[in-house]
């Protein structure tokens, strides 16, 4: 098991990584030192998941997330729209692990999120269930159809501002009755902040 950083939790044997870049791992995990953010909690020893993350709340959470997967050299992947994938553009979000969304295609986007997970080997999808960085009382229950069609389960990720934690919690798994999913996985969420709100 690989012990990357002493800021950072151990990397399992069955996370996806990326193929290992020294250099870059270094300048993420500077990045996440000097400006005194902490990973916390246990990645999962899984090699596939649906991995949600809230609260969104601001564009720096993309700057966060995005250096931690490079510290942690994880192969996390997110869809987005097929006209984002241009020159030079395109290659770029292939290699930080976009996929093209088709929103002409008649399977949906659950179900080409779906097909991406089953046809891969080790794959961390992950989500925003907030749709959005604006307060919402509800959130979509697209991860759940996800999780739950792919027969994966489900990562809590979360950004904790007042003490700069992002952290890792526990697997749940999608049990078909989608209401008392969401009031679950809306509890744990409960006690964490974004940079502008919480998701209560």
């Amino acid at each position: 098991m690989n012990h990357p950083s002493p800021l950072l939790p151990p990397v399992p044997p069955n996370m996806p990584q990326v193929k290992p870049n020294a250099f870059i791992r270094w300048i993420a995990r500077s990045a996440l030192r000097l400006r005194g953010w902490k990973v916390v909690g246990t990645l999962p020893d899984v090699p596939k998941v649906v991995m949600i993350i809230a609260p969104h709340s601001s564009n720096w959470d993309g700057y966060w997330g995005m250096a931690v997967k490079l510290a942690l050299g994880l192969d996390v992947r997110v869809l987005g729209k097929a006209s984002l994938f241009w020159w030079p553009l395109g290659p770029l979000l292939l290699k930080l692990g976009v996929i093209p969304l088709d929103r002409s295609s008649p399977q949906g986007t659950v179900e080409q999120a779906v097909a991406v997970i089953r046809r891969s080997e080790k794959m961390w999808y992950a989500i925003t269930p907030e749709g959005t960085r604006k307060k919402v009382t509800h959130w979509k229950a697209g991860f759940l159809k996800i999780a739950r069609m792919a027969d994966v389960p489900i990562l809590a990720a979360y950004f904790h501002y007042p003490d700069k934690t992002i952290g890792f919690g526990p697997l749940f798994h999608a049990t078909g009755n989608d209401a008392a999913d969401m009031a679950s996985i809306r509890e744990y969420y409960r006690p964490w902040i974004g940079k502008t709100r919480g998701t209560v």
